[in-house]
């Protein structure tokens, strides 16, 4: 069904072609798992960065996946303290339901790759270099060496 706003329309199809390569680098699961992991690992990440950059991120994400980015987002307590892998994974994994079905690591990564697949690699450059080390390491090989 068409809602006759050609902009929604349009970042409807958009979202879901994000989400079906996010759920394609997550292997078998659906579009809702595909949605409930962006969603976490994608406030887990907004939290982490100063808002200047986090904004510069959303921007390249389409109208919808936009909105979601910055939904319950606090910019003043932002960037989060987390330095390290397993407290911003525990981030994450507190955001998901308790039975989802994705190892959170494994998570993290696949949505990670799936984005990297659809922005622009220089946005996601100075993105990265916002972020410690040990949270680099989640990106694809080609940018976390950056």
């Amino acid at each position: 069904m068409a809602s006759s706003l050609p902009v929604f329309d349009t970042t409807v199809q958009e979202t879901n072609v994000w989400l079906k390569t996010i759920a394609s680098e997550l292997g078998p699961c659906d579009r809702h798992q595909a949605y409930q992991g962006a969603r976490a690992t994608l406030h887990a990440l907004r939290d982490r960065l100063a808002p200047d950059p986090a904004m510069n991120f959303a921007a390249q994400l389409p109208m919808l996946l936009r909105g979601m980015f910055a939904e319950g987002w606090r910019p003043s307590q932002t960037p989060t303290p987390e330095r390290d892998l397993d407290t911003f994974l525990a981030r994450i994994e507190d955001a998901l339901p308790p039975d989802f079905p994705i190892e959170t690591e494994s998570l993290a990564r696949g949505v990670f790759r799936g984005l990297e697949a659809q922005m622009d690699h220089d946005l996601l450059t100075k993105v990265l270099r916002q972020l410690p080390l040990p949270l680099r390491a989640l990106w694809p090989q080609t940018l976390a060496t950056l």
